[in-house]
């Protein structure tokens, strides 16, 4: 009786020899298919550098500060192609038809507009891609329930940026984002009211202690006047002073406290610039704190 092959070596049909050849394991008797396996296990990145530092996936990650998630195809402006002039012209059309195709509807116009706009004003406030995708999608909520009907894409776009730093607890007044919105303050109001109506917004008051890093790197203060600063605030929500205030002018004056009692010279008109309040609104919460 002849010896049987191991069972991963056999054929199960005349127990001969199994060979792999590609992607694909065959018997050399019988020629019988016995499995095939196509999965490419080789590395999801590719290299064009010999040294393998620059590795790249194919396209970029879906997000969704563009209409599109980032699926469509782009024609992009390499300067290394070297095209002819009647090419080039050729290509240009092709991007011109390209572009103009990516845009179905005026509701997709509207949010290339709109989503354009914002990733600006998110750039331009220093915000992260977290805040700007945010905006994206309660913009698109306010398209779906038609409240842009009669109200400026400017004034939308700004409204969107705004709000959700108050949802997200950022620090950004409301001056601060019209100082690089394209919109005045009667249209971002306008919009915000809507969109705090209707979608029923989960805004509420800002703690102080959000502005306090920024405000003290404005007004070039040390830590140990930013570490006071936010130990009057924690006194201030215990003897409930900040209800009914500006957070960013209350934030000020704790500063502004703070840089007293630590001998930082410091003037109030200063520290009210930086809060974007008056100098009167700055020393009423001085004095509660003194008080």
């Amino acid at each position: 009786m002849s010896k049987a092959h191991p069972p991963s070596r056999a054929c199960p049909e005349c127990d001969g020899r199994l060979t792999p050849d590609g992607g694909e394991t065959v018997c050399d008797d019988c020629g019988l298919v016995v499995s095939e396996d196509r999965i490419d296990r080789g590395p999801e990145w590719r290299s064009f550098a010999d040294d393998d530092t620059q590795k790249e996936r194919t396209g970029a990650p879906l997000t969704r500060s563009r209409h599109d998630r980032g699926l469509t195809t782009e024609i992009g402006h390499d300067s290394d192609l070297r095209l002819t002039g009647r090419k080039r012209r050729r290509v240009a059309r092709m991007r011109k038809h390209h572009d103009r195709a990516k845009i179905g509807s005026k509701t997709e116009r509207n949010q290339v507009y709109a989503f354009t706009e914002i990733r600006r004003l998110v750039s331009s406030l220093d915000l992260s891609k977290n805040v700007r995708d945010r905006a994206c999608v309660l913009f698109e909520s306010a398209q779906s329930e038609d409240l842009l009907r009669g109200r400026s894409l400017e004034g939308f776009t700004a409204a969107v940026v705004y709000a959700t730093c108050r949802t997200a607890s950022v620090s950004r007044t409301l001056d601060e984002v019209l100082d690089v919105a394209r919109a005045t303050r009667s249209e971002l109001k306008s919009a915000y009211d809507v969109m705090n109506t209707e979608l029923g917004l989960p805004t509420g008051p800002i703690d102080p202690k959000q502005y306090l890093p920024r405000f003290a790197s404005r007004l070039d203060l040390p830590t140990a006047v930013e570490r006071e600063a936010a130990e009057l605030v924690e006194e201030g929500h215990e003897r409930n002073l900040i209800s009914g205030r500006n957070p960013g002018g209350f934030a000020a004056a704790c500063l502004y406290a703070a840089a007293r009692e630590t001998r930082h010279r410091m003037t109030q008109r200063e520290a009210a610039a930086v809060a974007d309040v008056t100098a009167v609104t700055l020393r009423s919460a001085y004095k509660d704190l003194q008080d």
